[in-house]
């Protein structure tokens, strides 16, 4: 039993979600998603009430029951509130700058990384260290922000790398004598 799946999903008045066959696509004052739900499963509309429910017992539908339940209801926060993901540039000479879709970071190497950011994810700087995303496809702001943290890992002996704002890396305890 998914307990997950089972959740309600209420859509706030200020987004109108639409079901055509499998294909769900939500509407809201920052854009509009698709999604194509799983054989399977389906889709209840009641009034600002939304209910995602499987039509038999596989193991099959239960796994994804809950799967497909997260995804529309990170849909629906997306295109009403959007999501937002901070990363700090730590280390000597760290810096980074963007232009247009382009971030260009250096970090350390004898070239400085150049990442295109894709559609649907918008990036700024307020400083020197400071990476802002913003984006209503949670899937693709992670995609991102991993992406970017991936060009320099956080190294906590070092204290360098690129972190999550706010972002505590733990050292290993010494050897005891």
């Amino acid at each position: 039993m998914s307990r997950m799946g089972n959740k309600e999903i209420d859509l706030g008045g200020k987004v109108d979600l639409q079901v055509e066959g499998q294909a769900v696509s939500v509407k809201g004052p920052k854009g509009t998603l698709q999604y194509t739900m799983p054989e399977g499963i389906y889709v209840e509309i009641e009034g600002d009430i939304v209910k995602v429910m499987r039509r038999d017992e596989q193991r099959q539908s239960k796994m994804l029951h809950g799967l497909a339940r997260s995804l529309i209801s990170n849909m629906v926060q997306g295109v009403s509130e959007g999501f937002k993901q901070q990363l700090e540039l730590h280390g000597v000479g760290y810096r980074g700058q963007v232009a247009g879709r382009t971030l260009t970071l250096n970090l350390g190497y004898s070239k400085p990384v150049v990442y295109e950011v894709p559609e649907g994810v918008e990036v700024s700087m307020p400083d020197q260290n400071h990476i802002s995303l913003e984006s209503i496809d949670k899937q693709k702001i992670g995609q991102v922000t991993a992406t970017i943290r991936a060009f320099r890992k956080p190294d906590a002996y070092h204290g360098k790398g690129v972190r999550f704002q706010g972002e505590k890396l733990s050292l290993k305890e010494g050897k005891t004598v």
